[in-house]
């Protein structure tokens, strides 16, 4: 019954996203126990702090699940940040290698980046984050800049990640820029 309710809501959430989700779904069969520590994950990776620092984690999100995809996992984060009403310029710029002038994205986008490199730049980062939109704001973005990379990194260790695809933003293609 269990993996059934599991199944169904893997189902869902690829039918929403356009999203294959057959590695969900494999590690489900192999323990529905694993499947549903897989399905929580989204409890840790999806807060998203307060509403008024939504692009913010937008962007780190989309940083993190960058540096670790090549495209299915982006484009999912791409739909899920245009479905959040995050703009679309902003998403795009910090794709093609210009996160500088992405506004708020382009701040989540370039902290992300640099809590992952531990680049010096982080600590001023996370005081403008902190100053503009709050502490709770620095956690989801840490949150996320630390989580994006898990999914695109499972799918590989499962042998699920060998297919790269093009992303768009509204149905325009995007040539993803993988190093900024």
């Amino acid at each position: 019954m269990i993996l059934r309710l599991l199944k169904a809501g893997i189902r869902r959430f690829g039918s929403r996203y356009n999203y294959d989700t057959t590695y969900m779904t494999h590690v489900a069969d192999i323990s529905t126990s694993a499947g549903l520590r897989l399905s929580m994950l989204s409890t840790y990776s999806q807060f998203r702090g307060p509403q008024k620092a939504q692009n913010v984690w937008a962007g780190a999100m989309l940083a993190s699940t960058r540096e670790g995809d090549c495209g299915p996992c982006v484009q999912l984060i791409v739909d899920m940040a245009l479905e959040a009403g995050v703009p679309t310029d902003q998403i795009a710029r910090c794709l093609t290698g210009h996160a500088k002038s992405a506004g708020e994205v382009g701040l989540g986008f370039r902290f992300s980046h640099a809590a992952i490199s531990d680049s010096p730049e982080l600590e001023s980062l996370r005081r403008e984050i902190e100053t503009r939109f709050g502490e709770t704001a620095v956690v989801a973005a840490s949150f996320a800049a630390s989580s994006g990379r898990i999914y695109p990194v499972l799918k590989r260790g499962l042998g699920f990640g060998h297919a790269c695809s093009l992303v768009t933003i509204e149905d325009e293609p995007v040539k993803v820029l993988h190093q900024t």
